[in-house]
């Protein structure tokens, strides 16, 4: 009681004080809010008197920058897509990869991935690459995939002409010295160690199910350097390789964030009638093959059980990835395959869940929340110019390896049966959403332009895609579904495989209408 008798006499002084105040300096001025007594009247659903119609930004349904392509006399496109700020993505990619190694050494553009960016004839080293890139504030990259090279620089927009002249160095004038060389055979060989210790088991599962699906062919080549290949890899091998697959055929110069005039015109300065550093020789053997699909079955027995020491290790799983082929990003088919895996979806069983994390997918409502015994079950799409492989990836303790097993061939089947309106629209607004997400980064965009160009010579814009992806239809999933299904399945499986069906099984579960493994019965065990 006390308490609140005091608080009200320093209210009342208080309030004193500002009478006090009040008089000596005037009433203070109180200010006309919008929502005060200047408009009493107008509901908020209409607008206010007096005030200027208000102008909305219109879609015309033009790109205000469209990519812009130009071929020089020796055959390299420059393609450039204008975007607004300060910086660019400007880089330059390549038809050659590993799928065209089949008369060479396995894992040269492993090789050459790890090389990128060393002395060049003008740069004694990759320290001086790296000091020019930073009086403009750049960084530089180069990844190696199954069918493409690609060296990429961002920097500022004012350095173009530097940017493309060390572009142009690093490509056709690396020097290849013997002790560059020896540090890239080092840095192949830890990422091989590495890799076989990782707990994440996908960059391996990925290799092992292209070379179940292509075997011995295309993209069915290691993209990863062979440990036995390693000391092997010199500079005329290295030479050999580069002479027919590094020409300006089989380039394309792209930039991100240029204007395309200027672009063109440092290309000719640096890229038009240089000579490379393994002579100007005709390319004699460029490997022409188109990918062959086998089917097959690839196993690695390993002990999982310590691939995650610590208080609480990871426990013992069982990976198991099971594929089939689908179609090329040529084919008017792959959409309705991109939506059918996004349709799938999945993930790890303790993923934290939230919007856009696919917990509506196929893989989470009928597997992993089903089956709390299974770690993972992720579908996942590689698409390339002549042929495509859809998976779906899954884990659990080797004890239950068959029963996972049967529950991702159900699932396969299951893509060829009735397909919900709900869950299509759904995949198709999320495969939407997430292209035009990932189109917002300007490094993204540079490698969709470039891919684009060097397959097909022009791009599709992303209302051309959206506009596709809208015309997906429930029979569209229903067809391409059916006819991945008559083809032979491609297995990778790796860890305890004591319990894993036979290949047989598997293909027999898939042509099944129920995804069921034959039924089989021990005597003993």
């Amino acid at each position: 009681m006390a308490a609140v008798v005091l608080a009200a006499a320093r209210l009342l002084r208080g309030s004193g004080s500002w009478d006090r105040s009040r008089l000596r300096f005037g009433a203070p001025a109180y200010r006309q809010f919008s929502s005060g007594g200047a408009y009493p009247s107008v509901p908020l659903s209409s607008p206010l008197p007096g005030v200027p119609k208000p102008v909305f930004a219109t879609v015309d349904g033009q790109e205000k920058f469209e990519t812009k392509v130009t071929t020089l006399e020796n055959g390299l496109r420059v393609a450039s897509q204008n975007k607004f700020g300060q910086f660019c993505t400007v880089g330059i990619l390549i038809n050659s990869g590993s799928r065209y190694e089949a008369k060479y050494l396995s894992g040269i553009a492993h090789f050459l991935e790890k090389l990128a960016f060393s002395s060049t004839d003008r740069f004694g080293s990759k320290d001086e690459i790296l000091l020019t890139l930073e009086k403009h504030g750049g960084i530089c990259d180069c990844q190696t995939s199954r069918d493409t090279t690609m060296y990429a620089v961002s920097a500022d927009s004012k350095g173009l002409d530097t940017v493309v002249g060390l572009l142009a160095d690093v490509v056709l004038h690396p020097r290849l010295t013997d002790e560059e060389i020896e540090l890239t055979r080092m840095a192949v060989r830890f990422e091989l160690e590495d890799l076989s210790m990782r707990p994440d088991p996908e960059p391996l599962l990925t290799e092992m199910i292209h070379e179940a699906a292509y075997r011995g062919n295309t993209v069915g080549l290691r993209r990863l350097c062979p440990a036995e290949n390693v000391a092997k890899i010199d500079r005329p091998v290295l030479h050999s390789y580069l002479r027919n697959y590094y020409t300006p055929d089989r380039m394309v110069l792209a930039g991100v964030g240029v204007e395309h005039e200027r672009l063109v015109g440092c290309a000719r300065k640096y890229l038009l009638g240089t000579r490379p550093a393994w002579g100007s020789g005709a390319a004699v053997h460029v490997d022409g093959s188109v990918a062959q699909y086998t089917g097959g079955i690839v196993k690695l027995e390993r002990d999982m059980s310590s691939v995650s020491p610590g208080p609480t290790p990871f426990p013992e799983l069982t990976h198991i990835m099971i594929g089939l082929e689908s179609c090329s990003f040529l084919e008017g088919d792959f959409l309705p395959f991109a939506v059918l895996n996004m349709m799938m979806g999945g993930g790890g069983s303790f993923s934290a869940g939230g919007p856009g994390k696919g917990m509506f997918t196929r893989l989470y409502l009928h597997v992993l929340n089903r089956h709390h015994w299974m770690y993972n079950a992720t579908s996942y799409h590689h698409s390339y110019e002549d042929t495509g492989l859809l998976c779906i990836h899954a884990s659990a303790d080797p004890r239950q390896v068959r029963e996972m097993v049967e529950i991702i061939t159900r699932e396969f089947v299951l893509m060829a049966g009735t397909v919900d309106v709900v869950e299509l629209e759904r995949a198709k607004t999320q495969l939407t959403s997430m292209l035009m997400m990932n189109l917002e980064a300007r490094p993204v965009i540079f490698e969709d332009v470039g891919r684009q160009v060097l397959a097909t010579r022009s791009r599709k814009l992303p209302r051309e895609l959206c506009a596709l992806i809208r015309d997906v239809k429930p029979e569209d999933i229903k067809r391409v579904a059916s006819a991945m299904l008559r083809r032979k399945p491609a297995v990778a499986a790796l860890g305890d495989l004591s319990d894993l069906p036979a290949y047989e099984h598997v293909q027999a579960a898939l042509a099944n209408k129920d995804g069921r493994l034959p039924r089989t019965y021990r005597l003993f065990r």
